[in-house]
């Protein structure tokens, strides 16, 4: 698929089949996923594929928060926990401030400090758009949903999460369900002269 055919259809799907996805497509993904950027190499992110029924089961079990029940209509929770595929992107901060310790960085300490922005969780954000982005590629539907901070305590116990890495989001993948509607967005789109300010602001 072309890449401007991609981008086209990248949608987020929340409707999926009850089909599981080919191995070797999943390894593509999580391949893709790998070819984000990284500042300075340092390569500090993680994802924790959970394929399994057992595993998808105890995942959407351990991170059902109370308010997020409440947001999502029935039917779409449960086309959501149908996707065969889910993939947690996790950060690691260390990676980041150790690699900018090393003598070739020019610092010599490990201060959070220098970094307003936090690129751990930027570059992990990136292994996820790409990670969607080959989902689509592929023939797939996929999504990008966050975990609430009070659930995340049982999410690292269940499935023996470091305590260095942090839950920056989770890509759902699976074929997506032709049945299901269409949300039309398009009166919604900010336009591109809203967005892009060339110059000045």
């Amino acid at each position: 698929m072309e890449f401007s055919e991609v981008l086209r259809k990248r949608r987020m799907c929340r409707h999926y089949l009850d089909r599981p996805v080919d191995p070797e497509i999943l390894e593509r993904i999580l391949a893709a996923g790998l070819r984000a950027p990284s500042a300075g190499y340092s390569q500090g992110y993680a994802v924790l594929a959970l394929t399994s029924a057992t595993d998808r089961e105890l995942f959407w079990a351990v991170t059902e928060a109370p308010q997020e029940t409440a947001s999502w209509r029935p039917e779409t929770k449960a086309g959501v926990m149908r996707a065969p595929v889910v993939l947690v992107t996790l950060s690691c901060k260390d990676a980041y401030l150790d690699r900018y310790a090393k003598p070739d960085k020019g610092w010599t300490d490990r201060d959070e400090a220098r970094w307003p922005v936090p690129f751990w969780h930027i570059d992990t954000g990136m292994v996820a758009l790409l990670m969607l982005l080959k989902a689509v590629d592929e023939g797939l539907g996929s999504l990008f949903i966050g975990m609430q901070p009070e659930v995340i305590p049982a999410f690292r116990k269940a499935f023996d999460v470091p305590e260095n890495h942090d839950v920056v989001g989770v890509v759902i993948c699976g074929h997506a369900d032709p049945a299901a509607p269409k949300r039309d967005l398009t009166a919604r789109r900010r336009r591109p002269d809203d967005v892009v300010h060339r110059g000045r602001w």
